[in-house]
């Protein structure tokens, strides 16, 4: 994972190392300077050149420095924005059975917390441990040119720090990946708890929530702290090491001074070659660390990845290979409606359909159904009857276990996901707004829809006025909070409608309207059926009756399909769905009455 996303930004990555050796370079040469300005004092000789020499040397390793982070930060930036750029394309993309298996907040954490761990690992801590190697390396070498009994030394206490890391840093990894899983947590449970906020006041659950919020907190404060003393060993016990090997150097080159084995001069140059392991020790002790809580963020990032693709998407097919289309707007440009392959005549037809969740059992059971290519069809049943489902199948959210779908001549294996998609105008129930302006979410579908057809469809549900007072009219802001339940449903409508799709399925479009707007939806579904397909499932009767079939469903199964007139000659659920409404039976009712 983490070559993956360097691998495009190798020459950034190759000037970084770069830099880091020229630093490097120049700071192993410092003692020497400053052991032949010790000379010079000593020797009475020229001061003038060595002395220029040093100060030549922390001017390069100072611009050097300068040059590295910069680079790395361009390589760490651009290393997060690969990682969050496929991690919202395998969002977008993805099957929506697994992806609907995590919270949603757990999923945000993975783009916003998970990839800043990224960053570390896959920039400076690479290369930091770089330059900490080639900076060890280098005064060990210069050590043992000035002292080869020392050199001996230094390199026990380099192994034993090895060793000790060696023990510590997998503990960091695995510690560091449950921090980031209670984090993700946390982010999934506040999410919901905050979609239903109004549920929990009203049930007066404030406190209850609290509690098990805080005691998730409280588990990914427990787990972070963990994973900071694991972290705070680890560099404690370099520091610890590099203090104590000077000690003994200074020790050690004590008595070999006194014994004229060695100068003061080289003595002074050891040790500042000595203090100078003690950057790259620690440089490489903070490196490592970091790479390990990158690479429990890669893993988290990685299950990302392994997500399983829609046909047809940027990332490929249902294997995850196959056609890639032009970034951007792969799949989800408007299409005129001359472009649909419906026009036929065949309508939609779903033949012996068997379909279940993963790990659930069958919820369609062979279900056979032909819808005309223009018309009104009605979904109704009792709850889990698999009405959504019929949808979700349709718009190749679900695939079937067995069965054929065929939309006009072609059938749904034949194409893509995607291109299935662009015939049909889908309206959820909770009618969800994408976060932008009015003029955004209208063009969701249809991006060349001008402001005079937004203000038709506009006025044809009564929501003129509600734009009106808008501030900004359709280039305002909005969101769940700055419009009602029933403006959202309205304006998920009128999205469908300006996309002029062939195929309009409405998943009870009415449930949160007023009756004077619920005639406004009901006529604008009487005018697209005059040229199109539109399904609907409906809770309520109003929008039932008038449908040229109505399809009931049972259990995953077709019960029967008729007209209103028919079906309550022919079908006993279908009386028994309006008997237990308290509808009368012998006339199309006027009221909104809402099946179960």
């Amino acid at each position: 994972m983490l070559w993956e996303l360097i691998r495009p930004r190798l020459p950034l990555f190759g000037l970084a190392i770069v830099a880091g050796l020229i630093g490097s370079a120049a700071r192993l040469g410092t003692p020497l300077a400053t052991k032949h300005i010790l000379d010079s004092v000593s020797g009475k000789s020229g001061l003038i050149p060595p002395l220029a020499i040093l100060i030549g040397l922390v001017i390069i390793s100072a611009a050097a420095q300068w040059w590295q982070l910069v680079t790395l930060g361009n390589l760490s930036e651009g290393v997060v924005y690969d990682a969050r750029r496929r991690m919202n394309l395998r969002f977008l993309y993805a099957r929506l059975t697994p992806l609907q298996r995590s919270p949603v907040g757990e999923l945000v954490t993975r783009v916003t917390s998970d990839s800043v761990l990224l960053r570390e690992a896959a920039s400076s801590s690479v290369v930091g441990g770089v330059n900490g190697v080639v900076m060890l390396v280098g005064a060990l070498v210069m050590m043992a040119i000035l002292d080869i009994t020392l050199v001996g030394v230094t390199l026990i206490a380099v192994l034993v720090l090895t060793f000790l890391f060696g023990r510590i840093l997998p503990s960091i990894a695995k510690s560091q990946e449950r921090a980031q899983a209670a984090v993700g947590e946390l982010g999934g449970e506040l999410d919901g708890n905050l979609r239903a906020i109004k549920s929990i006041k009203a049930a007066i659950a404030e406190e209850r929530v609290r509690t098990r919020l805080d005691e998730i907190a409280a588990r990914s404060r427990d787990l972070n702290m963990f994973a900071v003393r694991r972290q705070a060993l680890a560099i404690t016990t370099s520091f610890t090491g590099v203090q104590v090997s000077i000690l003994a150097i200074l020790a050690f080159g004590a008595v070999r001074v006194s014994s004229g084995a060695m100068t003061v001069s080289t003595l002074v140059a050891f040790l500042l070659y000595a203090f100078q392991i003690g950057d790259p020790i620690g440089q490489l002790s903070t490196s490592l660390t970091q790479l390990q809580a990158g690479l429990a963020a890669a893993r988290r990032i990685r299950q990302v990845d392994a997500m399983p693709v829609e046909g047809g998407s940027p990332q490929g097919g249902s294997n995850g290979t196959g056609p890639r289309h032009r970034a951007g707007h792969p799949v989800a440009d408007w299409q005129p409606k001359r472009s649909v392959p419906t026009g036929d005549g065949s309508g939609m037809l779903l033949r012996n359909v068997f379909a279940s969740y993963p790990d659930g059992d069958p919820v369609l059971n062979g279900i056979d159904l032909r819808m005309p290519s223009r018309g009104h069809v009605a979904l109704i049943g009792p709850s889990g009857a698999g009405k959504t489902t019929l949808l979700s199948l349709l718009l190749r959210f679900l695939e079937p276990d067995s069965g054929e779908l065929r939309l006009g001549t072609h059938a749904y294996q034949d194409v893509s996901a995607s291109t299935t998609r662009t015939h049909f105008a889908y309206v959820e129930q909770e009618s969800p707004l994408i976060p932008g302006t009015l003029r955004e979410n209208l063009r969701l579908i249809n991006t060349h829809a001008t402001d005079e057809a937004m203000y038709e469809v506009l006025d044809r549900l009564s929501l003129r006025s509600v734009v009106d007072t808008l501030p900004g009219g359709l280039d305002a802001e909005v969101s769940i909070n700055s419009l009602s339940g029933g403006q959202r449903q309205r304006i998920a409508v009128a999205r469908a409608l300006l996309a002029d799709r062939p195929v309009l399925l409405l998943d009870e479009a009415t449930a949160q309207v007023d009756a004077l707007t619920e005639h406004a939806i009901h006529d604008a579904i009487v005018d697209h059926a005059r040229t199109g397909l539109v399904i609907t499932i409906a809770h309520r009767l109003s929008t039932v009756v008038d449908a040229d079939m109505i399809v009931v469903l049972q259990d995953g199964r077709l019960i029967a399909q008729g007209t209103h007139d028919e079906l309550l000659e022919s079908s006993p659920l279908y009386k028994d769905l309006l008997s237990a409404l308290r509808i009368p039976t012998d006339s199309a009712p006027e009221n909104a009455a809402e099946f179960g």
